[in-house]
């Protein structure tokens, strides 16, 4: 059996019905992704040009959502993003007026780019969802980012409105300045527990469709390992501080375990044991 290990999950799995052994210790970094060869032109080929779409046909848009890998791989990474950071915010940006989804993620980007320009490091993940609670914009796109930036939050705020006026958003009443536009909380990295109640309140939850993008990250939390693989003596340790919160296994037609997960209680006992993966992570360049 080979464990499979990320923040609070650890999967063992049989080699034997996978077929799989891994080959690095570390995984889940985008860093591990292959690039694709430029493909060779043949100067002899003659290329077809490609038959123009119908201008009076509309182009169907597909809906976009968070998948429920989409939402596996925003934990750990945020997990891993937090444990690299001893403090991090937590940004909701939402709009002055009815938008587009197409609109509010063109406005989102530009938004990053700026901060991007005038910050030193920033490392971002953002998710969007829509509003529920306001009446008036019922079914608004709006944003939520987590990010490892200390916010003057005067000058931003007033930017992201400016920014949004500048891109058609405009108020119904000239003097609407609403300070939940742009909301900040400090989150304690240390506290895994607020960390992973975001999780599951913005991303766990979050069913939404969208005409959009759904979720992104900087390059660098892109970059993160988020899984490392173990034999069972790993998974040993935390049955010895009896930190098994479940324990549930897939069988085969024959009776015979292939998959075990354990569920870990993540608290200062056990991250501890992660330190591998922190260390992995630190040494990533900026």
């Amino acid at each position: 059996m080979i464990v499979k290990n990320t923040y609070g999950t650890s999967v063992a799995f049989s080699v034997r019905e996978f077929g799989v052994i891994p080959k690095e210790e570390f995984t889940g970094s985008a860093l591990q992704r292959k690039k694709k060869p430029p493909a060779e032109k043949n100067s002899n080929e003659k290329t077809t040009p490609k038959p123009k779409p119908k201008a009076d046909k509309k182009k169907e848009v597909k809906l976009r959502f968070l998948s429920k890998r989409s939402k596996q791989k925003i934990r750990k990474k945020l997990i891993c993003f937090a444990r690299c950071y001893k403090r991090l915010s937590f940004v909701t940006l939402t709009f002055l007026n009815e938008v587009s989804d197409e609109q509010a993620v063109n406005i989102l980007r530009k938004f990053i780019d700026n901060v991007k320009k005038r910050s030193e490091n920033f490392q971002y993940i953002w998710v969007a969802e829509r509003q529920t609670k306001n009446d008036t914009f019922k079914g608004n796109i709006h944003f939520h980012m987590i990010t490892n930036k200390y916010w003057k939050i005067e000058k931003w705020w007033n930017y992201w409105l400016d920014l949004q006026r500048k891109n058609g958003i405009i108020p119904r009443d000239e003097n609407y300045k609403p300070s939940s536009a742009f909301d900040v909380r400090q989150l304690n990295s240390n506290n895994i527990r607020s960390i992973a109640s975001y999780i599951t309140k913005y991303v766990t939850k979050n069913n939404d469709k969208f005409k959009c993008q759904v979720w992104n990250c900087s390059r660098q939390v892109s970059e993160l390992y988020t899984d490392f693989y173990t034999d069972s003596s790993f998974v040993d340790e935390f049955k010895k501080l009896d930190a098994v919160l479940k324990e549930f296994e897939v069988k085969d037609h024959s009776n015979r375990m292939i998959i075990n997960i354990k569920m870990i209680n993540l608290n200062r006992q056990t991250l501890p044991l992660y330190k591998r993966l922190d260390e992995k992570n630190k040494a990533i360049p900026n």
